[in-house]
């Protein structure tokens, strides 16, 4: 049974305009398929942009302390906190991908303190899961205990920024049932096969 992605109608690849047909095509030949964010936002092309611009700002970057895989921690963990079947499932499976570990997204998604993984990552996580669920709590202590680990300033925005925007892709995806493609549930915990 075939289900479908979005509760809105998903327009045909082939009927979208250039710029964005072109960046889904990439995304397609590096993954091997298109992930189904892109053809579920895609309905709202000035938002699918908007969306794509301020994803990419954040999570393309080079610049700061953290890693690609700590970042994708971010959005797995905090998504996890707000019920986010997408992008557990998806921002998890890049996850997994990033640190060569199966066992992590699971651990992050589900409880970051019992995570394998070092001081520096669950300081960054406590900050993240207070954003994600107590914004209007967060005080200066909160900043001082992410310092002796080593984030910046512009890491803490970083973290917020990626929390906060996760939880808009979070509330977008669960309001319009938007379904992880199978093929992220394997990835990272299986090896990939060879073309």
């Amino acid at each position: 049974m075939k289900h479908p992605i979005s509760r809105w109608p998903v327009p045909e690849l082939n009927d979208l305009p250039d710029d964005m047909k072109t960046r889904i095509l990439d995304v397609q030949a590096k993954a091997g398929f298109v992930p189904n964010v892109f053809l579920a936002l895609a309905h709202r092309p000035a938002e699918w942009r908007a969306f794509m611009a301020y994803h990419d700002a954040l999570l393309l970057k080079d610049t700061g302390s953290l890693t690609k895989g700590e970042r994708e921690m971010i959005i797995t963990a905090t998504s996890a906190a707000n019920h986010c079947l997408y992008c557990v499932v998806a921002h998890g499976a890049i996850l997994r991908v990033y640190e060569k570990n199966p066992l992590i997204a699971d651990q992050v998604a589900i409880n970051h303190r019992k995570a394998d993984i070092p001081p520096r990552q669950r300081a960054m996580l406590d900050f993240a899961m207070k954003v994600c669920q107590q914004a209007h709590e967060v005080e200066e202590a909160d900043f001082a205990a992410l310092r002796p680990h080593g984030f910046s300033d512009d890491d803490i925005w970083d973290i917020a920024a990626i929390t906060a925007f996760f939880g808009l892709s979070n509330r977008l995806a669960n309001v319009s049932g938007m379904r992880p493609n199978d093929e992220f549930y394997l990835m990272g915990r299986v090896p990939r096969a060879r073309a």
